[in-house]
């Protein structure tokens, strides 16, 4: 039976993956927010379809990013690929694997090009806003 997802902590990966801050996190949701609520819903398994979606657009990503992240199932995907022998010092490439491996690991690693692109981005924009300058868009 496939490991069911956790979308709370899902949102905490993807908060972090950007730097940002539950408090920091619970100012872009709005007045009703704080750090507590936040650390709350990042317990929940599953969110409301409202509040992920204010999530997932704070965050610059879509909804379905935070509901199907599965860091077990990449991590599978990558074991079941590769394997590494300590005493030979070498890695092993599993040719017969279930899956495309190269289709996965280049998803993966388009995603991960995508985010730190859009962190990047954000972090030119927070320079410009604590220098007094208007961000470009």
């Amino acid at each position: 039976m496939p490991n069911k997802v956790h979308e709370g902590k899902n949102i905490k990966r993807f908060r972090e993956m950007l730097g940002m801050k539950q408090d920091a996190l619970a100012f872009e949701l709005g007045d009703d927010w704080n750090q507590k609520k936040v650390s709350l819903l990042e317990g929940k398994e599953t969110v409301e379809q409202e509040i992920l979606e204010q999530v997932a657009k704070i965050l610059k990503v879509s909804p379905e990013a935070i509901k199907n992240f599965n860091e077990e199932a990449a991590i599978n995907i990558i074991s079941n690929t590769f394997s590494h022998n300590q005493q030979a010092g070498a890695y092993i490439v599993n040719n017969n694997p279930t899956f495309n491996p190269i289709d996965k690991i280049v998803q993966l690693y388009d995603e991960k090009i995508e985010l730190y692109e859009r962190m990047l981005a954000s972090e030119k924009e927070k320079n410009e806003l604590l220098q007094g300058k208007q961000p470009k868009k």
